[in-house]
Parts: C-alpha cells; sequence; structure tokens
C-alpha cells in the first residue's frame, strides 16, 4: 500500500516536471524566434537587415545558379541624410528612412525583398527580371522618390535616391553581387 502512495506522488511529480518542462521548452522556442528576428531584421524600417538580407542573396544566387533564372541586386543610397540630421535632428533622419523604405517596399513586387543594409544603403533583391526591366525598375524608383513629399515639422525636405543595377551571376559571392550593385551606384551618382 505504502509503495503505491509513493508511486502515485512520484508520478503526479514527474507530470507536473514534464509539464514544466515543456511550458520552459516552448517559451526558450519563442524566445529563440524572437532573437532570430533582432539579428536578421532592421528595428527602425522592419525589413531585413544586411545579415538577413545576406542570407535572402544566397537563395537567389542558389536559384540563378541552379534553374538559370535571372534575377537583379538594386543597390540604393539615400542622398542627403546627413543633412537631414545635421539641419533638422536623427528623428527626422529616421522619419526619412522610413518613408523611403515605404516608398521602395511600395514600389517592387510583393515577390521582390526590400532591405535596409546600412545607415542610408538599401538593397533590393529582383527576382525573374531581365536587365532592361531591372534598370526599368531602379529609374521608376528613383522618380517615385523624388517625386514623393516629405514633411518634417512643417517643411517639406526633398528626397532622392540613387540606384545601382547589378545583374546576378550564376557564380558571384554575395560579396561580388554586391560590390556589382555598388559600383553601378557609385558610377550613377557620380554622373548625376
Amino acid at each position: 500500500m505504502i509503495d503505491e502512495v509513493i508511486e502515485a506522488v512520484d508520478s503526479d511529480r514527474l507530470i507536473e516536471e514534464v509539464s514544466r518542462l515543456q511550458k520552459e521548452v516552448t517559451q526558450l522556442r519563442q524566445r529563440v524566434e524572437q532573437l532570430d528576428t533582432l539579428a536578421h531584421q532592421d528595428s527602425l524600417c522592419d525589413l531585413p537587415n544586411r545579415r538577413g538580407f545576406m542570407r535572402a542573396l544566397e537563395r537567389v544566387i542558389d536559384r540563378v545558379k541552379r534553374y538559370a533564372q535571372p534575377a537583379a541586386l538594386l543597390f540604393v543610397d539615400l542622398d542627403g541624410l546627413k543633412m537631414i540630421n545635421d539641419n533638422f535632428g536623427h528623428c527626422a533622419g529616421d522619419e526619412a528612412l522610413i518613408q523611403v523604405s515605404r516608398l521602395l517596399v511600395g514600389g517592387v513586387r510583393r515577390s521582390d525583398l526590400v532591405a535596409r543594409i546600412g545607415g542610408d544603403e538599401f538593397a533590393i533583391l529582383v527576382g525573374q527580371v531581365e536587365g532592361a526591366d531591372a534598370h526599368d525598375t531602379a529609374t521608376r524608383l528613383v522618380d517615385l522618390i523624388a517625386g514623393c513629399e516629405f514633411m518634417h515639422d512643417g517643411r517639406a525636405l526633398p528626397l532622392s535616391v540613387a540606384i545601382g543595377v547589378g545583374m546576378i551571376q550564376a557564380d558571384d559571392t554575395p560579396e561580388a553581387a554586391i560590390a556589382r550593385a555598388d559600383a553601378e551606384m557609385y558610377r550613377r551618382k557620380v554622373a548625376a
């Protein structure tokens, strides 16, 4: 009889411990998901950050290599952010970054990926696109941002971007694809 009581108590404790451990595992999984999001998301613009972008770029390069699907990387540099920060404060600069990120996301297809990869730099992965269409997308985005009305404290502030287009090659590394699009962006900026 005593053995049966001890076994019942032990099994109750074991069930409670298993339940507690299941809850703890669930909480730990949720925390890991939160940390993964923080590691791969830009908290200001709610876009992938450089790390998240690099992960996506590797997948696109693999698709280009495996299926010969054309894809492009658009390297976007926001002009004049330092001037906005210096003259109107970092809050205004943050608002400008958020405005540009929304315009970029709204200006591409849902299947394309927009990321903030640096202070005033964005990158866009455009899949299933030929070179001419990728350049058309870049031109359209430049015009979209130049034509927007960015207001801060009742003042209209001009926004503009320079965009370089690099077609992704099957033998690319992520760094090579970014460097090619960045170099094209710089050539456009100097020519403007």
